[in-house]
């Protein structure tokens, strides 16, 4: 087999697989948790790792047959889109990976004789990642020798010892190695869960002593650094006071310092609630917000709730005080379609839709998310309340993917399930209105002349003003709040 050959086989048996972008236009995800380790066999469509985005966690399906061959990250690492995570042997009973020898590059000196038959074995030349920030290896696809940096410890360890003893080392029996051909004298090596550990312990890796293969920094020798940097940190008594201390002022000067760590607890702004975080900024500072709020007595819409729930056509179906009110929202934004829109700013305009794609904002333990019913206008009571079960256990399960965050149009918020009134939500980037349903409770209200205790809430409506006006706003909650008050109106009205 010719060299061109071998190293086009090579390539073919050895097959990456990329981070893709499981949202739509993500730049980076957080790998979760592997489902495979090296040596496992893999098959087309299997899943091998749940990553985090900055909207979902997203399971990973495999697109090889094989055996894998390579992690390239660790759990906890988050990796730009388009990065190679997992490496994957397609043609294992080939035996080991082989390629050809790479030609030298132009701008190198040409080899000596004696270095033509050197190093140009089968599996040469294969393009080898390694480390980020240290470029690619173009030699040997295998890892980089590890007794090379214990051999050059052991020899500056001998010649300490020499220079103690007075004996003097030669010179020439030390290996001379290029500056430039030795990255890590300029970057100490640490993969990027390593690096990112280190960044959030405040500890410059150039003072960690690495005790991994290769010289390679590891998570224990990060986190021994930081125990060994706390202590330094602490603040120090003062040696000889000018005057007596009182007996509490004594006790406080030496009294030992508490570490921060039982004090607080540091945890890094990533994943869903980062993203979440700067949506709100980004809306909170961008879309001039007006808040209306209703009291409005539901007791009439609880009597159908609890008469809905004995419906054998909605047996085994969600049925609850929310799904009432969305379709009560629903029904006002039908009346008043002009709040159903969202503001072009690029192109200056103001785009109405046809459609409503229904958000639900539901709190998980990974932060506030908001997927949407798509066409929840279209949908009859029944598959609204469908829709509704599978969007909060998909949620509560932390398996809602990309697409049923995105194209949102309005939102509501069921703050009340927290024992809370109301409050003045904030929107979604890209929506017009979003509507915050307080908590039900039993309340003196005049009915019919007359003061009784009524089941009363309390709805509040925030929309942007640039393209909803008061009017608008105003209208579209009176009528959220008229069907919820007299649900026969979802009747009459439709």
């Amino acid at each position: 087999m010719t060299d061109t050959a071998a190293a086009g086989a090579a390539a073919q048996r050895i097959r990456e697989f990329r981070m893709p972008d499981v949202g739509e236009g993500l730049t980076e995800a957080e790998i979760l948790k592997w489902y495979v380790q090296p040596g496992d066999s893999v098959t087309d469509g299997q899943v091998v790792c749940e990553v985090e985005t900055a909207k979902a966690a997203v399971e990973l399906p495999i697109p090889f047959t094989g055996v894998v061959h390579e992690l390239r990250f660790d759990e906890g690492a988050t990796v730009d889109v388009g990065t190679p995570i997992i490496t994957v042997d397609t043609d294992p009973s080939a035996g080991p990976e082989t390629a050809p020898a790479a030609p030298a590059p132009a701008a190198a000196p040409a080899p000596s004789a004696g270095d033509a038959g050197a190093g140009n074995g089968p599996g040469e030349n294969k393009r080898q990642p390694v480390l980020v920030g240290y470029g690619v290896a173009t030699g040997s696809t295998k890892r980089r020798p590890r007794k090379q940096p214990a051999a050059q410890a052991q020899a500056a360890q001998s010649a300490v010892q020499a220079e103690l003893n007075g004996t003097p080392t030669p010179v020439a029996e030390a290996p001379a190695v290029p500056v430039a051909d030795e990255p890590s004298a300029a970057r100490p090596l640490a993969k990027p869960p390593v690096r990112k550990l280190a960044r959030d312990l405040g500890i410059d890796l150039a003072t960690v002593v690495p005790t991994g293969e290769g010289g390679i920094i590891t998570r224990e020798d990060v986190r021994a650094a930081a125990a060994a940097a706390a202590p330094a940190e602490a603040p120090r008594a003062p040696e000889a006071p000018a005057a007596p201390l009182p007996a509490a002022s004594a006790q406080a000067v030496t009294a030992p310092a508490v570490p921060s760590g039982e004090r607080e607890r540091r945890v890094p702004i990533k994943g869903v609630r980062k993203a979440t975080a700067q949506a709100m900024v980004s809306s909170a500072f961008t879309a001039p917000h007006v808040t209306e709020f209703v009291t409005v007595d539901v007791t009439r819409t609880m009597k159908l709730v609890r008469e809905l729930k004995q419906d054998p056509d909605l047996a085994g179906l969600r049925v609850n005080p929310l799904l009432l009110v969305a379709r009560a929202f629903l029904t006002a934004i039908r009346r008043n379609p002009e709040i159903n829109a969202s503001w072009d700013e690029e192109r200056q305009e103001i785009v109405y839709k046809e459609y409503v794609n229904l958000g639900i904002a539901a709190a998980t333990p990974r932060g506030l998310i908001v997927p949407n019913i798509k066409d929840a206008h279209a949908k009859t009571l029944p598959e609204l309340a469908r829709a509704l079960g599978e969007l909060v256990a998909t949620a509560r399960e932390g398996r809602t993917s990309p697409a049923d965050m995105s194209g949102g149009t309005v939102t509501i918020t069921n703050v009340g399930v927290f024992g809370v009134d109301t409050g003045t939500p904030i929107l979604n980037p890209g929506e017009s209105a979003i509507l915050a349903f307080g908590q039900v409770r039993l309340q003196p209200w005049v009915h019919k002349g007359k003061v009784k205790p009524r089941q009363v809430t309390t709805l509040a409506l925030s929309f942007d003003h640039r393209l909803v006006d008061g009017e608008l706003g105003s209208k579209v909650l009176a009528d959220t709040a008229a069907v919820l008050e007299n649900p026969r109106r979802l009747i009459t009205w439709n």
